[in-house]
């Protein structure tokens, strides 16, 4: 029996294509086959994204996410909690993974850098308590 040749790994379509993020949530998209014919146009990661899309509170939660990190030293860092506390007042806690979300968005755009134990982190692997600072170069 006839085996298959394997294609050569350097002509992976996947590999041809540009790093995204997802417009919505600020992750990392990963590229899909179904994605092969308008990859160009493809902007959220899933259908929940789609659906959400950026609202003006998220928007809002950048804009404190810049404003307190200005507020403070160079070198300091902040939780998003703390944006989610100035959008939110006392119902902050629903607005915690949306202030995540912010984030990486400004993560992607090269706005700021998501942090764990003080390193660098990918904020689209990233677990746990994060810290936001500054681009540090």
């Amino acid at each position: 029996m006839a085996h298959r040749q394997r294609k050569p790994a350097d002509s992976d379509p996947a590999r041809d294509r540009a790093d995204k993020t997802c417009a919505s949530c600020g992750r990392r998209i990963e590229w899909r086959m179904k994605w092969a014919d308008n990859w160009e146009s493809v902007k959220y990661c899933s259908t929940a994204c789609r659906a959400h899309g950026v609202t003006a509170t998220d928007l809002k939660l950048e804009e404190a996410i810049a404003t307190l990190l200005s507020a403070r030293a160079t070198d300091a860092t902040i939780c998003p909690s703390e944006a989610a506390k100035v959008v939110g007042g006392d119902g902050w806690n629903d607005l915690m993974e949306p202030a995540r979300r912010a984030a990486r968005r400004m993560v992607a755009r090269g706005d700021l850098q998501i942090t764990q134990g003080g390193a660098v982190v990918d904020p689209s692997t990233a677990k746990g308590p994060i810290r936001l600072r500054r681009v540090r170069t």
